[in-house]
């Protein structure tokens, strides 16, 4: 407990540093432009399509009707948008974390290891291709179990329990990976990984429920319909910095974690260049066995073989 709260105050410290406030800005461009873009392409013919498909279910339509008796109709006419930006939530998300992940997360465990740990060695366990890899086979498990459990949201503890553990996952499974593929080689990944799961799924369930927090902002959304273009792009931000914040506490964890897993090691392991020297001089100076065989004796003046 006390390496992650270590952890906690450390990433929450850093995310005050400049240069990390610098690069949240990159992922965030990027995603506003991809919205807004997608949006203003696309968001009419979504609109007609959610609507047809609503128009297509007799109970809606009950519904409806029944809602225009009681003088609330202008309910149906913000259900299909509203329908529309929570259908975007996690297509959002799962985007915002890739692109933390990839434009992010590499600058800023640099920044921890040259701040925290600046004699710490790269073995460079992994590689950018396997990293991306990692991190899509992630994201497709993550989108798989997002569908499947959307009957469940129906329920409503579940609807505040799935999606958080869900993308926690997926957060743990990404951003812990990124941390050590630069530092630590692949068996010591895997041995962290092995002793520290609980740890490190516990920062990623956290990370997921602080990341549902933006939410609450197209919650407003849907309420202001109008506001739309002004909320998506803050929402969009607070998405970039919680991952960016998740990052670094993962960062400071693994890099923490990977340094004591080498003083235990070095402390295992013996000193194999003075452990040789003093065999060397044991050998050397041991007595000689009574088996060894004496040299021979000089043969005696007069003798056979013998000089004169």
């Amino acid at each position: 407990m006390s390496k992650l709260l270590d952890s906690f105050w450390r990433a929450v410290a850093y995310c005050l540093h400049p240069r990390v406030i610098a690069l949240s800005v990159l992922p965030l461009v990027i995603m506003v432009v991809l919205s807004l873009g997608l949006g203003y392409f696309f968001w009419e013919q979504a609109l007609a399509a959610v609507r047809a498909s609503l128009e297509g279910w007799e109970l809606l339509g009950s519904a409806a009707r029944w809602l225009e008796g009681l003088g609330l109709g202008n309910l149906q006419v913000v259900l299909a948008p509203t329908i529309l930006l929570f259908l975007s939530i996690p297509v959002i998300v799962i985007v915002a974390l890739l692109f933390v992940a990839l434009l992010m997360t590499p600058a800023m465990v640099a920044l921890v290891a040259e701040r925290r740990f600046p004699g710490m060695e790269r073995k460079k366990g992994g590689s950018l291709l396997a990293s991306l890899a990692w991190s899509l086979g992630s994201t497709l498990l993550a989108a798989v179990a997002l569908v499947i459990s959307i009957p469940l949201w129906l329920i409503p503890p579940l609807i505040l329990i799935l999606p958080p553990l869900i993308w926690g996952w997926l957060t743990y499974r990404v951003m812990s990976y990124d941390a050590m593929v630069d530092h630590a080689s692949a068996e010591e990944r895997r041995e962290i990984f092995r002793r520290h799961r609980g740890s490190l799924l516990g920062i990623g369930v956290l990370s997921g429920y602080l990341g549902a927090a933006p939410s609450l902002l197209w919650a407003s959304g849907a309420m202001f319909i109008a506001m739309a273009p002004l909320l998506v792009p803050l929402a969009i931000w607070l998405y970039t910095l919680v991952f960016a914040f998740s990052s670094l506490w993962f960062a400071h964890y693994c890099l923490a974690a990977l340094e004591q897993l080498r003083k235990q090691n070095n402390a295992l392991a013996p000193d194999l260049p003075a452990q040789a020297a003093i065999e060397s001089i044991a050998y050397e100076t041991r007595p000689a066995s009574p088996d060894a065989a004496a040299p021979a004796p000089l043969p005696a003046p007069g003798a056979p073989g013998s000089q004169p």
